[in-house]
């Protein structure tokens, strides 16, 4: 049987200051992240999923599976994608492109990205995916839901369960969704896009 493990950031738990505070990832990774691998691992014993993978628990499951794979999932994605010495500021090659092609700008993007974030109705998660024919597209994901179960690549989301931002942000989620893009790490992001291509 299968057992998952909580997953080791790419960078120190202080490198993402002043946009993501050490506090904050010590109980968004350390705590949140954490709860959703164990109660996974105790709810696979037993289940059609023993030896699946996220994706595929994510996208056949339901309930405290789905819920907590999906969390895992997503939070794997999100952690994963930034920096705290970013390279560039916004996109390049092919990503770049195509951002271009599917929203007119870089920055016509960034407003659509954040505004689905901004106003998505309690918990959830904004993604931008790629189609099967490499179309970007914005999503609104509720609670621990993943473009995935609509065929969709994910390549990029930002996270606005309030853990997400609360300690740092309190209740001003735009001001936290504004201040993520001074993070990213593009050439992750490009990566994933180059996958779907």
């Amino acid at each position: 049987m299968k057992t998952y493990e909580l997953m080791a950031l790419p960078y120190e738990a202080n490198a993402l200051e002043p946009v993501i505070s050490r506090n904050t990832i010590s109980f968004h990774h350390g705590k949140h992240l954490a709860a959703y691998v164990n109660n996974l691992n105790g709810l696979l014993p037993g289940s059609d999923f023993e030896d699946a993978t996220l994706e595929e628990i994510v996208c056949k499951a339901s309930g405290g599976l789905l819920n907590n794979a999906g969390q895992i999932l997503n939070h794997e994605l999100y952690f994963s994608q930034f920096t705290g010495k970013p390279t560039q500021t916004k996109p390049a090659n092919a990503l770049g492109e195509a951002i271009d092609r599917d929203f007119g700008s870089f920055e016509a993007f960034k407003e659509e990205f954040q505004k689905k974030g901004a106003t998505l109705f309690g918990s959830g998660w904004v993604w931008l995916s790629a189609d099967k024919d490499g179309k970007l597209v914005i999503t609104q994901e509720a609670n621990a839901a993943n473009p995935i179960q609509q065929g969709l690549t994910p390549l990029l989301t930002f996270d606005v369960w309030e853990h997400a931002y609360y300690l740092d942000f309190q209740n001003r989620r735009p001001d936290h969704l504004a201040a993520l893009w001074q993070i990213i790490d593009w050439n992750t992001i490009e990566k994933r896009y180059q996958q779907t291509t």
